[in-house]
C-alpha cells in the first residue's frame, strides 16, 4: 500500500524501521561498553546506548501524541523530533541545574529522569498530552516541560520570552550567595535556556543576551548556556544558512560552541566543552546545536504546503535516530534486531502509558482549575504583613527612638514609601531593590533616596535600560529565594515588557500547580496629573493591560499611611504565598502635603505604626455617615472627590461619602455595592481610560451587588494618549466634572 504522503509522522517511523532492517553492513570495530566509541571521544559505549534508548523514547511519546490526537484523546502535538540531540545536555548537567526549556527538549527532559529512577518519564509525559488532572507539573492545564525535583522549570513560551527570566537565575546564584542567603541549588550550578533558531530574531532574546553580556561585561558571574535548536526553519519561515553562526559566533563576552545535534558523539563532546567551560568560568555561553524539524510544526501542520516533498524528504534522511542507529551499529554495540527491539519495546511501553493516561481524571471544574492561579492564605498574610524587625536593629539603623519613623512628624506620602522600605529591608534580609536610576540617584521622583547608602550595593542596584530585563531579573531572583522588589520607572514603560508578567511570572504558579513560586513586588510610578509634564510617557492612566493578567494584585494607595501598609501586605503575599504585586505609586502624589487649602497639611500623613497593615481588597472609607451619594474612586482620585464632596456640601447641603478602593485587583466589591445601596447613587471617578478603566469594573460591581436601579454616573478619562501641557487638563477628570456629576446625581444646581 502506497504511504499517504501527508502523514510525515508515519513516514518518519517507517524510516526508522527500514533503516535498521535493510543494514547489512558489518561493524567497523566492537567495542565494550565502557570502551570510548570514537578515539579521544569522551562517550562510552554503555553511555551511547543509554543516550539513543532516551531518543527513542522520545520519538515514541511523539508518535503517540498524533494517535492521540486522532482519537481526541490528547490536545497538544508540537514533538521533539529532529531535536533528540539535546538528549546529550540532559546527560552532561546535572539535576540541581536549572534549566528553562524549549518545546522540542523531550530527549533532555527524558534523559535527566534518569536522575530519578523513581519517575517514569512515558507515563508522566503522556500525562501532559491529555491533559490529565495528575499531570505532575502542570496538573493538566497544559502540555509544558517541567519537573520541580529536576529543576525544570515549565515554559508556555514560543516566542523566547523565557530568556530574561534565566539571565535573571544565573545572576541570582551568586547574588544570593553574597547577601548570606543559601540558594536551593548548589554554589556552582549553571542555568540552561534552550531555544529555536527563530526565537534568536525575537527582541526579547537579543535583549537577554545582551543583559547576561552587559552583566558579565561588569565582571558579575553569569553561568548561563544558551542552547539554538537550529533547524532552519520557523514554522514556515526559513532561517537564512549562516545567519545564527553569524551572529553569534563573533560576539564579545559570549562564548560559542557549535555541535551537530545529528550525531550524538560529535554532540556530546562539544556540548561537554560548553557545560564545563560556563560552570568553569561562571560566564555566559552559546551552544549552537544543529538540528532539524522533522514530522512538522505540530500535527495540524501541513508542511507540504510550503516544503517540496523532496525538501521534507531530504530533511527526513537526516533523521538523528538513523544516525545514531549507524553509530551503534558500527561499534558493534547492538544488531540491527536489537535496536529495533528497543525501538517495539518502548513503542509498547509508550502505548501502555497512553492506554493508563487517557483513564485518568480530567480536571472538572472552574474552582480546580483557578486554585493554583493566585493561592491566599490570609492568616498567613496577616502574621507576615504585622510583622517587623527586632526593635534593636530598627533602633541601630534609625539611630534613637526619637527617630524611628512612627515617632516623627506626617510627611508626604514619597518620604513614607521610603522609610516603608527600609523598615521592610530590615525585616527581610532577603530583599532586594533595583531598577533604572533607583541606587545613587534615588530614582527619579527620589523615592528610594539614601537605600544604597543604608543597605549596600547588593541590595539596592541600578539595572541596564531594558524593562524586561528588570522583570526577567526579578523572576530569577525569586525563584532562587530572594525578595525582589523591581522597579518601572513610569507605568508607559511596563508597556514594553508586559509578557514578563502575564505570559512569565504570573502563569509560573498556574503552569507548575503551585510548585514553582517567582513573589515580587512590583514598583511602577504610575498615573498622570503632573501639570502636563512630560506628555504621554511621564502621564500613562491605563491600567487596562495590568488588570487582564490573571491572579496580579494591583495595589494603588492614594495616601502615604495607606502607602506603607499596603506595601507591608504586598510583601507579605509575595514572600507567604508567592504573589507577584502591582504597587501602583501615583506619581502627581508622591510630593503632595496638602488637601484644601495651601499648607493646610491635610494630606501628610503619620508613620504607621509597625505590624500596622491593610488587609488584601480592603477599601478605605470617608464620611461614612454620608447618604446622599456615593463617590467610588482611588489614587488621584481621592483627594479631588474628598475636595469635590466639601464644596457640594457647601453649596447643596447634600453629603458624599468617598471611597478609596486601594486594591484595584482584587476589588473590594461587597463595600461598592453596600456604599452604593446605601446612599441609592452612585459616582464613579476613574481617572484611567473610558475603554477598559477600573470605572467598568466598578460600575459592573454595582449592578450585580446592588442592583440596576441605582442612578450612577461616571467621570473619566478620554480614550486618548495625554499631551504635552495644559492640554493634558482637557482629557482628564477634574474637580468641575466631579462636582458637576455629583449635582446632577443628587437633583440639585449650585447656588449663585
Amino acid at each position: 500500500m502506497a504511504q499517504n504522503i501527508y502523514n510525515r509522522a508515519q513516514i518518519v517511523d517507517d524510516n526508522f524501521v527500514a533503516f535498521c532492517r535493510d543494514w547489512t553492513t558489518s561493524p567497523n570495530r566492537r567495542i565494550g561498553l565502557d570502551e570510548p566509541v570514537r578515539e579521544g571521544a569522551p562517550i562510552c559505549g554503555r553511555e551511547l546506548i543509554e543516550l539513543f534508548e532516551s531518543q527513542i523514547l522520545t520519538r515514541q511519546l511523539d508518535l503517540i501524541s498524533r494517535v492521540l490526537r486522532a482519537r481526541d484523546a490528547a490536545f497538544y502535538t508540537i514533538g521533539s523530533a529532529g531535536h533528540e540531540g539535546n538528549v546529550v545536555l540532559g546527560r552532561l548537567t546535572r539535576p540541581t541545574d536549572p534549566f528553562f526549556p524549549h518545546y522540542r527538549s523531550g530527549a533532555f527532559v527524558v534523559e535527566r529522569t534518569r536522575y530519578r529512577p523513581e519517575i517514569d518519564p512515558a507515563y508522566d509525559i503522556v500525562l501532559s498530552q491529555v491533559a490529565s488532572a495528575e499531570d505532575p507539573i502542570s496538573g493538566g492545564r497544559h502540555k509544558v516541560w517541567g519537573s520541580a525535583p529536576l529543576w525544570i522549570l515549565p515554559q508556555t513560551s514560543t516566542i523566547a520570552s523565557h530568556l530574561p527570566k534565566a539571565v535573571g537565575t544565573a545572576i541570582a546564584i551568586r547574588r544570593a550567595l553574597k547577601l548570606g542567603v543559601e540558594p536551593p541549588i548548589p554554589r556552582d550550578s549553571i542555568v540552561i535556556c534552550s531555544f529555536g533558531d527563530a526565537s534568536v530574531n525575537h527582541s526579547t532574546a537579543v535583549g537577554a543576551i545582551n543583559a547576561a553580556l552587559r552583566a558579565a561585561y561588569e565582571q558579575l558571574p553569569v553561568p548561563i548556556l544558551f542552547v539554538c535548536e537550529d533547524n532552519g526553519i520557523g514554522i514556515s519561515v526559513r532561517t537564512p544558512d549562516g545567519w545564527v553562526a553569524n551572529a553569534y559566533s563573533s560576539r564579545p563576552g559570549l562564548r560559542y560552541f557549535a555541535a551537530d545535534g545529528l550525531d550524538l558523539v560529535e554532540a556530546h563532546r562539544s556540548a561537554r566543552e560548553a557545560v564545563d567551560w560556563c560552570r568553569k568560568h561562571a560566564r555566559p555561553a552559546f551552544l549552537h546545536l544543529r538540528t532539524v524539524r522533522l514530522m512538522g510544526h505540530a500535527g495540524t501542520d501541513v508542511e507540504l504546503e510550503y516544503r517540496s516533498v523532496e525538501d521534507v524528504a531530504a530533511m527526513e534522511r537526516l533523521d538523528p535516530l538513523q544516525t545514531s542507529a549507524r553509530i551503534v551499529f558500527e561499534a558493534g554495540l547492538l544488531s540491527p534486531d536489537e535496536v529495533l527491539d528497543r525501538y517495539e519495546s518502548a513503542r509498547r511501553r509508550v502505548a501502555q502509558a497512553a492506554e493508563r493516561a487517557t483513564t485518568r481524571r480530567r480536571l472538572s471544574s472552574a474552582t480546580e482549575i483557578i486554585a493554583p492561579l493566585a493561592p491566599f492564605h490570609p492568616d498567613r498574610v496577616a502574621a507576615a504583613a504585622s510583622g517587623c524587625a527586632p526593635t534593636e536593629r530598627r533602633l541601630e539603623h534609625w539611630g534613637s527612638s526619637s527617630t524611628l519613623p512612627e515617632n516623627l512628624p506626617p510627611r508626604h506620602m514619597a518620604a513614607l514609601i521610603n522609610m516603608g522600605l527600609q523598615d521592610l529591608f530590615l525585616l527581610y534580609r532577603e530583599a532586594v531593590l533595583f531598577g533604572e536610576d533607583v541606587a545613587q540617584k534615588g530614582g527619579v521622583y527620589h523615592v528610594t533616596t539614601g537605600l544604597q547608602k543604608k543597605f549596600g550595593a547588593s541590595r539596592i542596584f541600578n539595572t541596564i535600560l531594558d524593562e524586561q530585563t528588570i522583570l526577567g531579573m526579578a523572576q530569577g531572583f525569586a525563584y532562587l529565594g530572594l525578595l525582589p522588589f523591581p522597579e518601572i520607572q513610569y507605568l508607559a514603560y511596563f508597556h514594553n515588557a508586559c509578557d514578563q508578567i502575564r505570559g512569565e511570572a504570573c502563569s509560573t504558579q498556574f503552569f507548575s500547580n503551585d510548585q514553582y513560586r517567582n513573589p515580587m513586588v512590583l514598583r511602577i510610578a504610575s498615573l498622570a496629573y503632573q501639570k502636563g509634564f512630560g506628555g504621554h510617557f511621564h502621564n500613562d492612566n491605563s491600567i487596562a493591560a495590568l488588570r487582564d493578567i490573571p491572579g496580579l494584585v494591583i495595589a494603588c494607595p492614594s495616601r502615604g499611611d495607606d502607602a506603607v501598609s499596603m506595601l507591608r501586605t504586598a510583601a507579605a503575599l509575595a514572600r507567604t504565598d508567592g504573589r507577584v504585586v502591582a504597587y501602583l505609586e501615583p506619581i502627581a502624589l508622591y510630593m503632595t502635603k496638602d488637601l484644601y487649602e495651601t499648607k493646610d497639611g491635610g494630606w501628610q500623613f503619620a508613620y504607621p505604626t509597625p505590624g500596622e497593615f491593610v488587609p488584601l481588597g480592603q477599601s478605605r472609607i470617608y464620611d461614612e455617615e454620608a447618604r446622599d451619594l456615593a463617590i467610588l474612586t482611588f489614587g488621584n482620585g481621592v483627594p479631588m472627590s474628598l475636595r469635590a464632596a466639601r464644596q457640594i456640601e457647601r453649596e447643596t447641603g447634600a453629603r458624599a461619602r468617598v471611597l478609596d478602593l486601594r486594591w484595584l485587583a482584587p476589588l473590594d466589591r461587597e463595600a461598592i455595592a453596600r456604599h452604593a445601596s446605601a446612599c441609592g447613587r452612585a459616582l464613579v471617578v476613574d481617572e484611567g481610560r473610558e475603554s477598559g478603566g477600573v470605572g467598568e469594573a466598578i460600575i459592573t460591581a454595582i449592578v450585580e451587588g446592588a442592583g440596576s436601579a441605582i442612578p450612577t454616573r461616571r467621570v473619566v478619562g478620554r480614550d486618548t494618549y495625554i499631551p504635552l501641557g495644559p492640554a493634558a487638563n482637557l482629557v482628564l477628570p477634574d474637580e468641575a466634572a466631579i462636582v458637576a456629576a455629583a449635582l446632577e446625581l443628587v437633583g440639585a444646581k449650585p447656588s449663585r
